[in-house]
């Protein structure tokens, strides 16, 4: 059986030369009219002139004429490269019918042609024409019965209920509906469904035909999980590991279960099993690593995540955790080691961790020095990098020096918001004022709708009660983005109150209020209620704030806005 083209699992696959697009290039682009007219390509054309055409059409976005003159390359041509090529194009652009008239002309041609068919089961499915989906499984089981039919619904399983029942009711009702391959995929789609008892019915009638078929297996032991039968599914975990001893995948699917249902002691006993049969299978190495970890069981878990040192999947990984077991040990300078190995997506968090031990090591100038370096060695990690420094500097109380390092690092890397972001943080709103703005209408330049950055910049003019209009006008943009963001309504409230719009401040400090329970948006809150004159909701409110924040200072000063005789009262 010829392979499955891999366009079934969302790949596109180019089955024409460098020599014949560079022989293309040479002939006329006059050749292909307007998009949205189709050049219909004379039959007397040979088929390298008609691929031309279609290829210049495709150069130019000419889409009609590039499916056209394909598919009929395709209908006319034994060339399986040129019927994939065709099915390509329709499939990239949506094209469905054209896309089945190819591949039903491929069956026609060539009737026992299995990838041809599933192909056209493929897009049957996907333009929803289940009867033919299931008539085309149907010859493919003829021809071949242990055929594997999942990767045809890889991606494209019917998305309603009501497709569903009806795919499933097709593939009952067809030749082969007693076919483990046809029963695995009833019982997906009955569990895509929430018909767990079902599928769990179906899959076990496949396991009588299919016992030792890794994936139905499994997909039992899912079943039984999404019911909830903890029981059921440890039994079954348990019965199939020992029946196929040297199934690895379904035994190592057994020892992740019960690391998920917190058995991780047996699920470690279960991994040292594994690993006596296949010692240096990494990801069996990988999970008793971690296993051990939490367990702590750190000389067991160094010698299993040592053994992935070199692993292509999980080197940081290895190192990374390698690094943490350390830590967990407090050998702080094995753990720093194993940290500066560590590369990929475990690349700041592996760095956080190092500058978390030399603050505990109150070695935090080391740190900065540490950090310079890795700029030099990761200048892909520059932004992040930056960053880090400017925390630690501001650890250590030098706001300055943290402001310097920022403006270098926004200097070297104009367009990083989160660089200009973090100066922000640290310019003060009045001695800094044009630098601040400059910095905040640079970031707007950068991300003009990002929630943080509008509140920010409104949120400044508001502190130095300045620009209110166009303050309000950010933030108000910036709750078009993030409509239930406290501290966005916050800012709000804060211009309405300066804007002496007390109605709308409090109706919105009170929503803020209600979402993140902080004191200070209490304080703002109530100070509004005040200012519109409502002394007996103000009196309700702050009894509130002083239940729930009783050593807040600032509910001492609103107090001193009541009445003697409203402060007897309350």
């Amino acid at each position: 059986m010829r392979q499955i083209n891999s366009r079934l699992s969302g790949a596109t696959i180019k089955h024409y030369s460098t020599t014949f697009l560079l022989v293309g290039s040479m002939a006329s682009s006059a050749q292909v009219r307007a998009f949205g007219e189709v050049y219909h390509a004379n039959s007397s054309y040979d088929a390298i002139k008609q691929s031309m055409i279609a290829e210049f059409a495709l150069a130019y976005q000419d889409i009609p004429t590039a499916l056209h003159n394909y598919t009929v390359l395709a209908i006319k041509s034994n060339s399986t490269a040129v019927k994939q090529r065709a099915l390509n194009i329709a499939l990239d652009h949506n094209d469905l019918q054209a896309a089945l008239d190819i591949a039903t002309h491929w069956v026609v041609q060539e009737p026992e042609d299995v990838p041809a068919l599933f192909y056209l089961s493929h897009i049957a499915l996907k333009a929803h024409e289940y009867e033919l989906a299931a008539e085309t499984l149907d010859k493919i089981l003829n021809i071949d019965p242990n055929a594997d039919l999942e990767q045809i619904l890889a991606g494209i399983s019917p998305e309603s209920t009501e497709d569903r029942d009806f795919l499933i009711r097709a593939l009952r009702t067809s030749k082969e509906n007693h076919n483990p391959s046809i029963l695995v995929l009833i019982a997906g789609l009955e569990a895509q469904n929430g018909q767990l008892n079902e599928a769990l019915t179906t899959i076990n009638h496949a396991l009588k035909k299919r016992p030792k078929a890794t994936g139905y297996i499994l997909m039992k032991a899912n079943l039984l999980t999404a019911i909830g039968n903890e029981v059921e599914t440890l039994k079954w975990y348990e019965k199939s590991s020992q029946k196929h001893r040297s199934n690895m995948e379904v035994r190592l699917a057994e020892a992740k279960y019960l690391i998920k249902i917190n058995q991780s002691e047996l699920a470690l006993t279960k991994l040292e099993d594994i690993l006596k049969k296949w010692p240096k299978a990494e990801e069996p190495l990988f999970i008793a690593g971690l296993t051990s970890i939490d367990l702590e069981q750190y000389e067991k878990a160094e010698k299993y995540l040592v053994e992935l040192r070199y692993s292509a999947q999980y080197q940081n990984e290895a190192y990374y955790y390698l690094a943490v077991n350390a830590e967990r040990k407090e050998h702080f300078e094995t753990a720093k080691a194993y940290y500066r190995l560590v590369d990929g997506s475990l690349y700041t968090v592996s760095r956080r961790n190092m500058v978390n031990i030399f603050a505990q090591q109150e070695k935090l100038n080391d740190a900065l020095r540490f950090l310079t370096q890795e700029r030099v060695n990761y200048p892909q990690h520059a932004s992040f990098l930056y960053l880090a420094q400017a925390d630690i500097l501001k650890r250590m109380n030098n706001k300055k020096a943290a402001i310097r390092l920022l403006d270098e690092a926004v200097k070297n890397l104009p367009d990083d918001p989160e660089l200009i972001y973090a100066e922000v943080l640290l310019l003060d709103p009045f001695q800094e004022r044009d630098k601040l703005d400059k910095l905040l209408k640079n970031l707007l330049i950068i991300e003009p709708n990002s929630p943080t950055y509008l509140n920010a910049y409104a949120y400044t003019l508001a502190l130095q009660n300045h620009r209110l209009d166009e303050a309000r006008t950010y933030v108000e943009h910036a709750l078009e983005f993030a409509p239930e963001q406290a501290s966005i309504l916050d800012t709000l409230g804060y211009i309405c109150f300066l804007q002496n719009d007390f109605v709308t401040a409090t109706a919105v400090l009170k929503q803020a209020y209600e979402l993140s329970g902080s004191s200070k948006i209490g304080v703002r809150y109530a100070r509004s209620i005040y200012m519109q004159g409502d002394l007996p909701e103000f009196s309700r409110v702050l009894q509130q704030l002083k239940q729930k924040h009783p050593n807040d200072p600032q509910l001492d000063q609103l107090s001193t806005l009541l009445l003697p005789q409203q402060i007897k009262k309350s």
